[in-house]
Order: structure tokens, then sequence, then C-alpha cells
């Protein structure tokens, strides 16, 4: 395989649509530091299926569409487009592409809308990215082929791992596309023995299944053979019913005449008893006349005698009544009797002492004067006793706040006490512990 041309729109920086050709031979591009030639290596990547985004330099995989700056709008997509020649036609693939025997030029596109996830495509046709990634791995490269050298990339190779140097050496040796297909298959067989083993499962269901369904299919057997004795036997009992009816029809039919023979003189009879039943009628009506005309008379005469008994009730009441009030009234009487004596009792006393309040207002009158001076002077020995308190309980607020803070002093004396008692007993602890100062003493003389 070797690739041909690369096309680019809003990938990272190039924002504006974007064509390289490869030539055969060496191709070489050149730039200042980020004009976008990392981008270019990113796209190619990036087209054969790289999925991880720290690969490419970014947090998400939407990063590669451009950002916009403050002069251009961001792009809503990106688009690569990578043409390749001596391509295998890969008729396993989903959506196959045409080509030769030898192979032919394929174009692969990977494009990403932000929100709607990548897609890509093969000559015009939808594929997956395991499509993509097979593709390319059986032509011996891929988005992880170690022909594609980024940064870093070469001490990585040197200080690679045995199973890595042996992926670089597989893939050199377009064995790695056989690995990709390997795995494929083994997920495939593994699906399949999957599906074996619920196939056996189901089959076991099945003939559990048609076990039950041979019993239902002898009940139903012994269902219409039952059905058809059932049939035979109730045609059977019709028929019994049938020469029962006709011959009970026929002793309905003599029944019948007999019935007729009795009808006629049933009526004969009926004729006798109507015209007795009529003479009847006329005396029964004569005779309920009477009786109404003396239930009229008794119906009045109880109305009366009600009417009388209810007017007694009333009368009887009524003297009840008056019988009651005038109790009440000889009572009441009695009581305005005792109330009127109450009364005199009260006037006499009333005016008695209403006498003695008169002689007192005239003593009071007297001594009105002694009684104002009195008051003034006690007024003012009040306020004076006021004053007095108020001095007092001022003197004796500072005093509370002078003891407060003397209190405070005492114990802030007696914390201080104790903190020098405990150095003290440590500097006299400190002073046991020293040796003997007289050898040094001497060795200083």
């Amino acid at each position: 395989m070797r690739l041909t041309r690369l096309k680019l729109s809003g990938f990272k920086s190039f924002v504006e649509p974007a064509d390289l050709l490869i030539e055969p031979g060496l191709t070489g591009i050149v730039g200042p530091n980020g004009c976008g030639k990392s981008n270019l290596l990113e796209a190619i990547r990036w087209v054969m299926g790289e999925g991880s985004p720290k690969t490419l330099r970014g947090g998400a995989m939407e990063d590669v569409i451009f950002a916009g700056t403050t002069k251009r709008p961001r792009r809503d997509f990106a688009e690569v487009t990578i043409f390749a020649e001596n391509v295998t036609p890969q008729p396993g693939l989903a959506g196959g592409f045409d080509a030769g025997a030898d192979g032919g030029e394929a174009e692969i596109i990977r494009r990403i809308e932000r929100g709607a996830g990548s897609a890509y495509r093969i000559n015009g046709r939808d594929v997956r990215a395991k499509d993509v990634a097979l593709l390319f791995a059986d032509a011996a490269t891929g988005a992880h082929s170690p022909a594609l050298v980024s940064q870093g990339r070469i001490a990585a190779v040197i200080a690679a791992k045995p199973q890595e140097r042996r992926a670089m050496l597989e893939e050199a040796a377009g064995i790695a596309g056989l690995h990709v297909r390997r795995k494929d298959a083994e997920q495939k067989l593994r699906a399949t023995e999957t599906n074996l083993a619920r196939l056996a499962e189901i089959m076991a269901d099945m003939d559990s299944r048609v076990a039950s369904l041979r019993r239902q299919a002898r009940a139903a057997e012994r269902y219409r053979e039952l059905s058809a004795r059932i049939a035979l036997a109730e045609a059977r009992a019709l028929f019994a019913r049938y020469t029962a009816a006709l011959r009970e029809e026929t002793q309905a039919t003599d029944a019948s005449t007999r019935t007729h023979e009795g009808v006629k003189s049933a009526q004969s009879a009926q004729a006798t008893a109507t015209s007795a039943q009529r003479f009847s009628a006329d005396t029964l009506n004569d005779h309920r006349g009477a009786v109404q005309a003396a239930r009229d008379a008794a119906l009045a005469a109880r109305h009366a005698v009600d009417k009388l008994t209810a007017q007694r009730r009333s009368v009887e009441k009524r003297i009840g009544d008056l019988t009651m009030q005038v109790q009440r009234l000889d009572t009441d009487k009695a009581r305005e009797s005792a109330l009127d004596r109450d009364a005199v009792e009260a006037m006499a006393r009333l005016t008695a002492e209403a006498e003695g309040l008169t002689a007192r207002i005239a003593l009071l009158d007297d001594t009105i004067p002694d009684l104002a001076g009195r008051i003034a002077t006690a007024e003012l020995a009040v306020k004076e006793g006021e004053v007095a308190l108020a001095q007092a309980m001022a003197r004796r607020a500072a005093e509370q706040a002078e003891r407060r803070v003397a209190e405070a002093a005492m114990v802030s004396a007696r914390h201080r006490l104790e903190r020098a008692s405990a150095e003290a007993k440590a500097i006299d602890d400190a002073r046991a512990a020293l040796p003997d100062i007289a050898p040094v003493q001497d060795r200083i003389a």
C-alpha cells in the first residue's frame, strides 16, 4: 500500500480545505513552529482509526474539530480523506470496494460532527472502524504502526519491551492483520460456541415440548373418540325423547277431547252462575250503601267525641296553669314584702352612715392644711431617698466591678504563683541533679 494524497477540511488548524499530494520518493514538509506540520501526521493517524484523543493531543475526540479564533468562527465538523494505491481487495469488509486482482486505489474518509460521533467510508460506502483498521493492518500499517514516527517515538522504540518489539517485527513482516483476523475469528468462534450451547438448551426445551405435544395429541384423540360416543348417546337420547313425545301427544289429544266436553258443560253451569251472581250483586250493593251510611254516621260521632275530649283537656290544662300562676304570685308577693322590709332597714342604716360621714368630712376639712404640709415634706423625703438609693446602687455597682477585677487579679496571681513554684521546683531539681562543682573549680584555678 502506498499513500498518494491527503485531503483535510476543518481538522485542527486546517480550517479551509487543504490537499496534500504525496509524490513517489521522499516528501518533506517544512515550516515554523505551530504551522501545523504535526497535524498532518495526526490526520493520517486519525483517518486510520485512532480512537484515543490523548494520542492526538486532545482531551476529547471532538477537539480535532477547528475550535475557532477571534476572527473566524468554529467549525461543526472535521473530515480527512486519504487515497492509497496497491490496496488488496477485502471482500469480507462491510461495504467492500471494487478492485482488480492486483489491488487498486482506495479512498478512505473519516468524518466527525459535534455531538454525532465519527463515521467511516471506503470508496463511498459506509463501513465500520473495525473494517478500516483491518484494511490497514493487512497492509502492515495502521494508526499505531512504527512507520508513523512522531515526537518521542524513537526513544519509545529504543526502550520498548520484548512484546512491543515483537509487535513491530510482526507489523513489518505484514502479519499484524493476521493477528487481528485471528482475534476476530476467535471472538466469532466463542460466539458460535455460545450459540451452540444455547441451541442445545433450545433443543432440550423443544424435546420437552414435543413430549408434551404428544401427550396432548393422545388426549385430543381420546377427546375425539369420546366426543363421537357422546354424540351417538345424545342422538339415541333424542330419539327416545321423540318417541315419548309422540306418545304424550296421543294422550294429550284424547285428554283435549275430554276437556272440550267438560268445558261445554262448565259453560252452561257458568251461565246459570252468572245470572245468580247478578242478583247477588244487586242485593250486595243495597247492603253496602246502608253499611256506608252507618259508617259515615259513626265517623262523624267519633270526630265530635274527639273534639269534645280535646276541648276538655285544653280547659283542664288552662286551669292548672292558672293555679300555678296564682301560687307564683303569692310567692312573689311574700318575697316583695320581705324586700320592702329590707329596703326600709337599709334606708335607715344608710341615713345613719350618711350623718356619720358628714361629721367625718367636717373634721377632715379642718385637717387638710396640715396634711398638705405633711405630704409636701413626704414627697421631698421620697425624692431625697431616691437620690440616695441611686447613689448607693452606683457605689454598689462600682464595688462589684472592683471586686470582680480583684478576683481576676487574685486568680492570675495564683496562676503566676503556681507557675513560679513549679519553676522553682524544677530549678531545685536541676540544681540537685548537677554534679559537685568543687573539682571544676579546682580545674579552673
